[in-house]
């Protein structure tokens, strides 16, 4: 059976765009050219280029002139509230980043309302540090039948955080932030008196209806969560 080729723009950015999900083109990896890409759909190099100039403006590709085309190291950045690496998060406010995983367990799991991933999860806790006091605690689980590679990972020196976003690309995601009061191992983690008020972010995403990963981040009082808003 033969497919029929990408005709059109929006086709050729969906041919993309499996490329890079399907792992054809990894992040980081320089794609083809538009002469080169517009020669194998057998269309006009503009209609190329505007294809991946729409990718480009979500975060999915980074264009640069002279150095060509390549596919982000931390794809779909561009979000509406971005997913921050915490370690530059820390380092861009002038700040000494530390790392301390808590804890890493591996097993069945059912989904629930709170962590909708059914199946094997490697279930992660971890400490981010800012000048050598907690910073944020983070529990996450992450499901190992859309992410089979991180069941080989100890996650003791790369945080799960940075790691998933250089290397689990992601459609969607859902984000609640709430205030929680603190107890318990997070309590003790983050140095809080127990009951103390601490800002909760809790972030689901997804590959398309693949659940990727599911963490409930937890700051030590004080912090203040800033973003900007497109317009």
């Amino acid at each position: 059976m033969t497919v029929a080729k990408p005709s059109n723009w929006q086709e050729i950015q969906a041919e993309v765009q499996r490329r890079i999900y399907e792992r054809e083109w990894p992040p980081g990896r320089i794609i083809p050219g538009e002469v080169d890409l517009a020669e194998e759909f057998g269309v006009a190099r503009a209609t190329v280029n505007r294809a991946l100039r729409e990718l480009a403006e979500t975060g999915l590709l980074e264009r640069r002139r002279k150095a060509g085309t390549r596919v982000a190291l931390h794809p779909v950045s561009k979000a509406t509230l971005e997913i921050p690496v915490i370690r530059q998060e820390i380092e861009s406010r002038g700040m000494e980043y530390g790392y301390r995983r808590l804890s890493i367990d591996k097993g069945g799991h059912e989904a629930s309302a709170e962590v909708p991933i059914a199946g094997q999860v490697l279930h992660i806790r971890a400490l981010h540090i800012a000048d050598g006091a907690p910073y944020v605690h983070e529990e996450r689980w992450i499901s190992l039948e859309t992410v089979p590679k991180a069941a080989k990972l100890g996650f003791e020196e790369v945080s799960a955080n940075e790691w998933l976003l250089a290397n689990a690309p992601y459609t969607r995601g859902d984000i609640e932030i709430t205030a929680g009061a603190s107890e318990g191992h997070v309590a003790e983690a983050l140095e809080a008196a127990a009951g103390t008020p601490l800002l909760v972010i809790r972030r689901v995403t997804w590959d398309h209806d693949a659940p990727v990963t599911c963490v409930r981040l937890t700051y030590a009082a004080g912090h203040k969560l800033t973003t900007q808003l497109g317009g």
